[in-house]
């Protein structure tokens, strides 16, 4: 059965006039009439179980011009069912008598097909219900009515059924429109991204599904074995960039639309040609979601959809400011939509009803707005990817903004350096942190005359020290500095040259490895560094500045902060060429 959900109220016949979906109860009791139409009932099949054929009589009322059959009324001229009176040539059921069409669900026996019957109503023009009301000989005509949601803030969703297989070249909104011609402003449509890629052309053959996984692939977020998870060329993260195989015939895979959010505006002008309604349109597939089993409709495309819903600036009911509160609009209608599609019924197509406020006049920015840009996304990368990426993303940076660096953040890349590997099971590391502006500018100005000092004696001219002088601003330009220092604590003396040399380069290694370290955990905190060796050729004139023990050997500083610009990009290496295979 195609199914109908009425939201917090499915399944339970409510007393006449009570609204499908409705969050707070009989929001429409008789004698009241729904708003421009909208259908009421307590779920698939309303009180009582309204007789139609294509779901659009109403209990206890009259018949309209449409011809849809009522309870205790003559059947008008369509042959649809109706209750107490005579079965229709159509074998459409009638109350106490004959099986539902297309297995939709009853109440009383009476014939109730997806979501469009009525409890305690008439019918309008349309064939839409209206709680407790009248036929207006004013109502617009069939598919041109005006829904600006139901009472209470409920809502409506049904699966489109008679939707025909969907080949290359088919017209998507044509096909909607033949299979839902009741469509009225403010309907927002949820269309399985699979029948727009049949339509679009987009269906390769299986044996090509890795080549088509290659080419739709921008980078690879996971992998463990043959399943990757990557970022495919429309910015979307899944499994196998979309290429999927289900819902396709034998043989072959489909490919996402290559434009999912002009796939939704082309649909959704298309109803506009083809039943002068303006509604929404959401292109959805599924996704796996981190931390969470199971499987969920997103969307992938939209138009004339408010996609987000930005709360942030708001209050909450206890008047709690909402800071960082924006609702994924889409693909909360994505998911109500696959509640009545399912997976295997065949049915690509869902209509949201009551929500209203939802649709815009424009077709906005798309789905293509819901895509988190790649600095404000911290789960980039697999564990595995994310380790080998932020060695090989480290990259020396030499200008920064004015941002304040979190002492935090370098404290952390601290934690980082010192798991570094070390002789004997010593900790040869100290990190100095110069947090304020008079420990940099001390320590910067005094290591710049022992250079200048070292050149002057070099030979060098007054011109050429000061173009080496200025090399240096990268650490005074910086807006934190480090010192890292090693230290010989737990080293052994073997009281020979070779030996004891050999023992000191060992530490100088474990110094570099949580130097290496503690950049690359900087980079994870998506701050940049510089390491310049210049503290190495001055350590005494270090110590003295800094106070620091006869023992700690300065190794350099690292300037920290975030970078001003995108580095350029990193020219390949071929790792065969740093390789000896013995």
């Amino acid at each position: 059965m195609s199914g109908e959900v009425a939201g917090e109220a499915r399944g339970s016949a409510e007393a006449p006039g009570a609204v499908a979906g409705s969050r707070g109860g009989a929001h429409a009791a008789d004698g009241e009439s729904m708003h421009d139409g909208a259908a009421a009932s307590g779920g698939p099949g309303g009180a009582g179980g309204a007789v139609t054929g294509s779901g659009r009589g109403s209990v206890g009322s009259t018949a309209d011009g449409s011809g849809h059959g009522t309870v205790g009324s003559t059947a008008g001229g369509s042959g649809q069912g109706m209750a107490g009176g005579p079965v229709k040539p159509s074998g459409q059921g009638t109350a106490d008598s004959t099986a539902t069409p297309s297995g939709h669900e009853t109440a009383d026996g009476m014939a109730h097909p997806p979501g469009h019957g009525t409890a305690g109503s008439t019918t309008n023009p349309s064939g839409h219900g209206t709680a407790g009301g009248t036929a207006s000989s004013t109502a617009k005509p069939p598919g041109h009515e005006s829904v600006k949601g139901m009472a209470g803030g409920g809502f409506r969703v049904w699966a489109v059924s008679g939707m025909p297989e969907v080949a290359r070249g088919d017209d998507l909104a044509k096909l909607i429109a033949a299979a839902e011609p009741g469509l009225v402003d403010g309907d927002v449509l949820l269309v399985t991204s699979k029948i727009v890629s049949k339509a679009e052309g987009r269906v390769v053959e299986a044996s090509d599904r890795e080549a088509a996984i290659d080419a739709e692939t921008v980078r690879v977020v996971a992998r463990r074995g043959a399943l990757r998870i990557v970022e495919n060329r429309q910015g979307l993260v899944m499994a196998a960039a979309g290429v999927d195989a289900s819902n396709t015939p034998s043989g072959t895979v489909l490919l996402l639309p290559e434009d999912p959010d002009a796939s939704a505006r082309t649909i959704r002008d298309g109803l506009r040609d083809s039943l002068g309604v303006d509604v929404g349109v959401v292109v959805t597939d599924t996704f796996g979601r981190p931390w969470r089993a199971g499987l969920t409709d997103v969307a992938i495309g939209a138009a004339g959809v408010r996609v987000l819903d930005d709360l942030r600036g708001g209050t909450d009911a206890y008047g709690n400011p909402l800071s960082a509160t924006v609702v994924a609009t889409a693909d909360e209608l994505a998911a109500a939509g696959d509640l009545v599609k399912g997976k295997a019924a065949g049915l690509p197509v869902a209509v949201v009803r009551g929500l209203a406020h939802v649709v815009a006049e424009e077709h906005g920015e798309g789905a293509r707005a819901m895509v988190r840009h790649a600095r404000d996304d911290m789960f980039r990368l697999g564990t595995s990817e994310a380790v080998r990426e932020a060695v090989t993303q480290r990259r020396t940076v030499r200008a920064f903004t004015d941002e304040p660096v979190d002492p935090g953040a370098v404290r952390r890349a601290v934690a980082a350096a010192v798991t570094a590997p070390a002789p004997h099971h010593t900790t040869p590391w100290r990190f100095v942190l110069l947090e304020s502006e008079a420990s940099r500018t001390g320590l910067l100005d005094a290591m710049r005359d022992a250079w200048i000092d070292d050149l002057r004696r070099d030979g060098k001219s007054e011109e050429s020290i000061a173009k080496r002088v200025r090399r240096g601003d990268v650490l005074r330009n910086a807006p934190y500095l480090v010192v890292p220092c090693l230290v010989m604590d737990g080293s052994h003396t073997y009281g020979d040259v070779r030996r004891d040399a050999a023992e000191r380069e060992m530490f100088v290694v474990a110094a570099g490895a949580g130097v290496q370290n503690f950049l690359v955990a900087l980079a994870g905190e998506r701050l940049g560094s510089a390491w310049v060796s210049s503290t190495m050729f001055c350590r005494e004139v270090v110590r003295e500045v800094l106070g620091l023990p006869e023992d700690w050997d300065p190794m350099g500083a690292v300037a920290v902060g975030h970078p001003a610009e995108e580095p350029r990009p990193r020219p390949d290496r071929d790792a065969g060429s740093f390789i000896e295979v013995r």
